[in-house]
């Protein structure tokens, strides 16, 4: 085939635009038809002024002629739109719309046949008749018993009586849509009376049975239509020839992108109830899953018992026919759901209803399709439950309760995203696949050999749309509790701090936690206008932590009246966030095991060198605790028997010399001696000394400022060699402040000091900016999915 009929993101091809209220605004392909069939040269004209796109325009324009000469004289093409139930026709209805808009191009059969024609299943061939669509052929082939049996027992039916129709209809193309069994069927019989099939969204994955049914009819169609650019990959991984594949998005989202109801209203008060506002009801469409029936019908029942405790309305649709659907109706009525207050069980509801009720919702509920594909271009908060979508592209919206085995988990879920409101998707759409697809099927050359041809194209570098690897919207809330001050930032899935705040660290008890929960309340606010969703809070705290319990066991002389500490409970249960908390100089570690030079290393050290000296040890990728949560206590290593008194109350401790608190303490005897200013320093007189004046006074040419700096990087190198004889790691990584000051001196510690196998060590200065909060949000971006229970 010459040319393809595909959506580049780079053309931005006027013609394939359609106005959102339907209309033909200039430029719209509705429009485009209109002026070529009034014989309008200036209005084709003002469609493709531009050279390449008018060039392309009439080049496929006349090759659509060419061909419908080829196939005989102008013959339209016949087109066979086969539908099995409520959700593959509001896929296939804008198409069948389309084709009935063209009687010049095509003749339209329309053929029904599985759940539409089944009255518990709501009888929904009335809404195709209601549409006003001449129904060729209705076939009963569903066998009653919802089970696998039935499901084998329905294929073979429909095998039994498709042969006559098709052979009555004798049409040039069927299209069939999805996963269904019952389109399989469809696709078989076709494909055995060598009719060319189109089918509609192939390539997607989802990671139940419904993936072997879908690739099944690929592998039986001539073209496909596809919605995603994942799903246009898979189709070419799967050796599909790739002009026989229309990227077009999902035809459902021509009408979703369109629809302005402002009498939406009026459909929730009478599906949900006179007294529901938008955004305070929920929509829940649970299926079940064939391979896994008994999980799935606990899991339907676990779901009910979850929205019964969160007491809100909640329109209830009836699962589809699918085996174990039977059992899941029986779970709904032993709980009453038919007459409980809070819910209305209904069978069916029309699509453009539908589409209002969920686009207001406060949250949508279950395992369809429609949850991870419609729903988003509305931004409507979606919890996807099981396994049934699990391969799916999702939008930010959709929170994936994959392993649903407590009421609790799906009811926190509904906490976290009951009334939510995120960006709409087009993941699935742009509200123009109707057109492509018409020109697309203009574009089918019937005189070509019917026989498919497998292609083995080279495999494009695949881009995972699961929403917990590509989503940057994933964040942290990171709390440092330092010394002076107490800091909390939202930082991103790759590290960037995408806000801060800092206050300074309150003195007691009562006013700490006071201050946190406040600042994070604040921050979690905030993210939502920054777009950033708080999969949970990490926190960083000096001192030693029960990481396990999330408590504060006991802490430096730093940070008053905190021991015997729980931080969990009070952040949890304000925010409604899963909490995690470690020791300052741990988290060090684990940003660097993230984000720094520590990434992919088994073994390293990191050390922290600021108002006093922590530190943490990765062994074979994990973090080192220790039986009593306080190993990696490195600025407590005694380098000197007879040093200086540390804040421990030991002596020669690696922080009584080379801490920030200890250049301080060696700055004022300094300057009390009149010893620390050298020519081009002053200090004011309400300035208090710091290590900051040491430092400075050192690269200024001091003597005795230096030999300070060097004893104390000297101390450092000496308990790094230390940790070198006890861990062995293959690196060793200096953070904090006074790091690059200390670096060069410990190298030559190491070379002078340490063993020989040891002398090989890498010793390098942290590139990060606040390791303190990076290890905050790695606690919980490592630990934490938030997606994944």
């Amino acid at each position: 085939m010459e040319f393809r009929w595909q959506l580049k993101p780079e053309s931005n091809q006027r013609l394939c635009s359609v106005s959102r209220d339907g209309g033909t605004e200039p430029g719209s392909a509705a429009w485009a038809r209109t002026c070529i069939l009034a014989g309008s040269r200036a209005s084709e004209g003002r469609i493709l002024r531009r050279g390449k796109r008018k060039e392309l325009y009439f080049k496929n324009l006349s090759r659509q002629k060419q061909i419908m000469e080829k196939n005989g004289n102008n013959r339209k093409l016949r087109v066979c739109v086969a539908t099995c139930n409520r959700a593959d026709y509001s896929k296939l209805a804008p198409i069948m719309f389309g084709i009935k808009a063209e009687p010049q191009f095509f003749e339209l059969d329309v053929v029904v046949l599985g759940s539409h024609l089944i009255d518990d299943y709501g009888n929904t061939y009335r809404m195709i008749e209601q549409d006003d669509f001449d129904i060729h052929t209705r076939l009963h082939t569903i066998v009653r018993g919802e089970d696998e049996a039935a499901m084998v027992e329905s294929v073979g039916l429909a095998l039994v009586k498709l042969p006559d129709v098709l052979n009555r209809l004798k049409p040039d193309i069927v299209i069939v849509h999805g996963d269904r069994f019952d389109a399989l069927a469809l696709a078989t019989s076709a494909a055995l009376m060598n009719i060319r099939i189109l089918h509609i969204e192939g390539g997607e994955v989802s990671g139940t049975i419904d993936d072997s049914i879908r690739h099944a009819i690929t592998k039986l169609a001539h073209f496909h239509v596809c919605c995603t650019r994942s799903a246009e990959q898979h189709l070419i991984s799967m050796c599909e020839d790739h002009d026989r594949i229309l990227l077009a998005g999902c035809p459902s989202y021509d009408k979703l992108l369109s629809s302005k109801n402002k009498d939406y209203m009026s459909i929730i008060r009478m599906w949900i109830g006179e007294d529901v506002k938008p955004r305070d009801y929920i929509v829940a469409l649970q299926h079940p899953v064939t391979t896994d029936i008994k999980h799935s019908i606990k899991m339907f029942e676990l779901t009910l018992d979850a929205l019964i405790s969160f007491n809100k309305r909640t329109l209830v649709l009836f699962p589809n026919i699918d085996a174990g659907s039977k059992e899941m109706v029986r779970v709904m009525r032993k709980k009453g759901i038919e007459h409980h207050p809070n819910f209305r069980a209904v069978k069916h509801v029309p699509f453009e209803q539908f589409i209002q009720l969920v686009a207001h919702a406060g949250c949508v509920i279950g395992n369809s399709s429609c949850g991870v594909r419609e729903v988003g271009a509305f931004g409507t908060p979606v919890i996807n439950l099981g396994t049934r979508q699990i391969g799916r592209e999702t939008g930010e919206n959709v929170l994936h309760v994959r392993d649903a085995d407590t009421q609790d988990k799906i009811l926190q879920a509904l906490h976290l995203q009951f009334g939510q409101q995120y960006p709409c998707s087009k993941i699935y759409g742009d509200g123009n696949a109707v057109p492509r697809i018409l020109k697309f099927l203009k574009s089918i050359d019937l005189k070509e050999p019917l026989q498919k041809k497998f292609c083995f194209p080279p495999v494009k570098e695949n881009i995972s749309q699961d929403i917990d690897h590509i989503l940057e919207t994933q964040s942290a809330l990171a709390v440092d509790l330092g010394g002076t001050n107490l800091r909390v930032a939202i930082v991103s899935m790759k590290g960037e701090i995408v806000k801060k705040y800092t206050q300074l660290n309150p003195k007691t008890y009562e006013d700490r936690i006071g201050l946190i929960l406040k600042m994070c309340m604040e921050a979690a606010s905030e993210a939502v206008n920054l777009n950033c969703r708080i999969l949970g809070v990490g926190i960083s705290t000096g001192g030693r932590v029960n990481p396990r319990e999330g408590i504060v066991l006991h802490s430096t002389k730093l940070i008053q009246e905190w021991s015997s500490v729980d931080l969990r409970t009070p952040i949890s249960d304000a925010l409604h966030l899963p909490v995690w908390v470690d020791n300052d100089g741990n988290c060090a570690a684990l940003a660097e095991r993230k984000f720094g030079h520590g990434k992919g290393v088994e073994n390293f050290v990191t050390l922290i060198t600021g108002t006093g000296i922590g530190g943490g040890i990765i062994h074979q990728h994990e973090l080192i605790h220790g039986s009593s949560f306080c190993a990696a206590e490195l600025g407590h290593i005694v380098v000197s028997l007879e040093g200086p008194e540390c804040l421990c109350g030991s002596h020669g401790c690696i922080e009584a010399y080379a801490s920030g608190i200890a250049l301080q303490r060696e700055a004022k005897k300094l300057h009390d001696e009149d010893l620390l200013l050298v020519g081009g320093m002053s200090v004011k007189t309400e300035e208090t000394i710091s290590a900051v004046h040491l430092i400075q006074a050192a690269k200024l040419g001091n003597a005795k400022a230096d030999s300070i700096l060097r004893t104390a990087g000297t101390a450092l190198g000496l308990g790094v060699v230390n940790i070198l004889h006890t861990m062995n790691p293959s690196l060793v990584i200096l953070s904090g402040v006074l790091a690059g000051h200390y670096v060069n001196i410990v190298k030559d510690v190491i070379r002078r000091q340490a063993l020989f196998s040891a002398e090989t060590v890498d010793v390098v200065v942290s590139n990060l900016a606040d390791p303190a909060l990076l290890g905050a949000a790695s606690l919980v971006l490592d630990y934490s999915t938030r997606r994944i229970y």
